[in-house]
C-alpha cells in the first residue's frame, strides 16, 4: 500500500471514529445542553464559525439602502429597538437584565458593538437558530427592519440622554406587521413592553363587559345572599334602584353606556357567583 492510500485510510478511520464518538455522546444524552453550562471549546468554535460565515455570506448578497443615515429612519428604528431589542441588547448606561444574563450564547451589547447594516438586517429578519434571537421578518416589513439596522449604526455613539430623546421622538413601537397590518404605541405607553400593561389596554376587560349586555345584566348573588342584577343605566327604574344600593353594588351600573337598550329576556337564565 503506497503512502497516499495509507493517508486516505488513516483519515477515513479517524473520521469514522470521531463520528462514532459523537453519535454515542448525542444518543446517550451525555452532552449537557443546559444554557447555564457553556459549550466545550471545540463545539463553541464550530458553532461560532458556522454562525459568522452563514451570516456574512447571506448579508453580502443584500442591497443596503443608500439612505440609512436619514434621521427619520434612525428615529423610527429607535422606537422599535426600545420596545423589541433593549431587554437583550441593552441601552446606553444600562446594566445587564435578567433576560440578557440568562441567555446563552450571551446576546451582544449593541451599545458597545457596531454590526454592519447588512448583517443586522439579515439577523433581525431571519433570527438565529437555538440562540434566543427571533426572526422578526414574519411580523415586520423590510423597511422597518432597515430602520432598525440604521439605528444600530448610531447606537454605540449615543449616550443615555440622546438615546432617550430619540426614543421619545420616535412615536414608540411601530412596524408594518404581516399579520397585524402595522400598529403603533405612543411613547408614553411603552412601559407595556417592560411587563406593565399599557394604559390604552388597562381597561380592556371592563370595556368588553360594558359592551356585552348578556354579561353585564346577568343576575347573581352577593356574599350577603341577596340576589340582584346589574343592567343598563338607560333604564329609569334601574337607575333609581342603583341610588339605593351601597356603592359596592353599583360599580357595574356606573360602567354601562347610557345608550344601551334593555337586555333581552335571554338574560333570565341566571348564574350565581360570589364577589
Amino acid at each position: 500500500m503506497n503512502v497516499a492510500a495509507r493517508s486516505i485510510l488513516a483519515v477515513a478511520v479517524a473520521t469514522g471514529f470521531i463520528s462514532l464518538v459523537g453519535a454515542i455522546a448525542v444518543y446517550s444524552g451525555a452532552y449537557n445542553v443546559a444554557a447555564d453550562e457553556p459549550h466545550t471549546r471545540v463545539v463553541y468554535a464550530l458553532l461560532e464559525t458556522a454562525r459568522v460565515r452563514s451570516i456574512a455570506v447571506r448579508a453580502d448578497a443584500l442591497r443596503v439602502p443608500a439612505d440609512l443615515g436619514d434621521e427619520a429612519r434612525i428615529r423610527q428604528g429607535a422606537g422599535n429597538y426600545a420596545a423589541m431589542c433593549m431587554g437583550c441588547h441593552l441601552a446606553p448606561g444600562m446594566e445587564p437584565t435578567e433576560l440578557s444574563k440568562g441567555l446563552y450564547p450571551a446576546p451582544p451589547d449593541l451599545t458597545r458593538k457596531t454590526v454592519s447594516a447588512g448583517e443586522a438586517f439579515w439577523v433581525i429578519k431571519h433570527g438565529i437558530k437555538a440562540s434566543g434571537m427571533p426572526a422578526w421578518g414574519g411580523s415586520m416589513g423590510d423597511d422597518y427592519i432597515w430602520n432598525l439596522a440604521a439605528f444600530l449604526q448610531q447606537l454605540p455613539k449615543l449616550d443615555r440622554p440622546k438615546y432617550d430623546a430619540l426614543v421619545a421622538a420616535s412615536g414608540g413601537h411601530s412596524h408594518g406587521g404581516g399579520e397585524t397590518g402595522g400598529h403603533a404605541h405612543a411613547a408614553e405607553a411603552m412601559d407595556g413592553h417592560d411587563g406593565v400593561m399599557p394604559r390604552d389596554h388597562a381597561g380592556h376587560d371592563a370595556m368588553s363587559e360594558a359592551s356585552d349586555p348578556l354579561r353585564s345584566a346577568t343576575p347573581h348573588t352577593h356574599a350577603d345572599g341577596k340576589p340582584h342584577a346589574h343592567a343598563s343605566a338607560a333604564t329609569p327604574r334601574q337607575s333609581t334602584s342603583s341610588q339605593n344600593r351601597p356603592a359596592a353594588d353599583t360599580h357595574a351600573d356606573m360602567a354601562q353606556p347610557a345608550t344601551r337598550a334593555k337586555p333581552s329576556s335571554t338574560t333570565e337564565d341566571s348564574h350565581e357567583h360570589q364577589h
